[in-house]
């Protein structure tokens, strides 16, 4: 079986892309990552993919006259590369409808929270500041809202009394890094079935 292409599109330092090729490295995952893109010209996570012989990317925003161009200009990339499963790994834009429905049902999405709560920007803020006592993660398909797409993975991290946004993040980016490659490898071996706003694994 030919290994799934992985286009990962991300805005900071890669910490999960560099979990996904850990996994792919050690025989975990059958799948090749085959382009890294960024939307910032200075982001650590060019620099991670590059030093590992992988594509390396910038489309930034302002290039282009329309956000539409831009994501245009993305896609375009993300064919030439032949890529199968489009994975954001803190990639810090909205993708448009058009955008998605290029790649309808190959987006998929980690957020740092146990959506449906504390979507959006800031979420360890959202949830200590609520009071809630557990948060997390979730990896979902992407749809056209922010974060809102079928759920497909979620683990549980509690909030400790003494918690900081920082030290929350800390241990819910641990369990990201597991997570991610887990639900990415069910999609390479096609054990995903997307039903409504359900995902099967199958």
């Amino acid at each position: 079986m030919s290994k799934t292409i992985l286009g990962i599109l991300a805005s900071g330092r890669g910490s999960n892309m560099q979990a996904i090729c850990n996994s792919i490295d050690a025989g975990l995952l059958h799948a090749k990552v085959g382009l890294v893109i960024s939307d910032k010209a200075n982001a650590k996570v060019l620099e991670h993919a590059a030093a590992k012989g992988i594509p390396a990317i910038c489309i930034e925003r302002k290039d282009f006259p329309s956000k539409q161009e831009f994501e245009a200009a993305i896609a375009q990339q993300l064919t030439l590369y032949h890529v199968d499963l489009v994975v954001l790994a803190g990639f810090m834009r909205i993708l448009s409808a058009y955008f998605v429905n290029l790649f309808s049902g190959s987006i998929m999405n980690i957020h740092p929270s146990l959506l449906p709560a504390f979507p959006g920007l800031d979420a360890h803020e959202q949830a200590i500041a609520y009071g809630a006592k557990v948060s997390g993660c979730t990896i979902h398909f992407v749809d056209e809202g922010m974060d809102t797409g079928p759920i497909i993975m979620q683990q549980a991290v509690s909030i400790l009394a003494d918690d900081t946004v920082e030290t929350l993040s800390e241990r819910i980016l641990a369990v990201e890094h597991k997570l991610y490659p887990q639900a990415i490898r069910l999609y390479c071996e096609q054990r995903l079935c997307i039903e409504g706003r359900n995902v099967k694994i199958i």
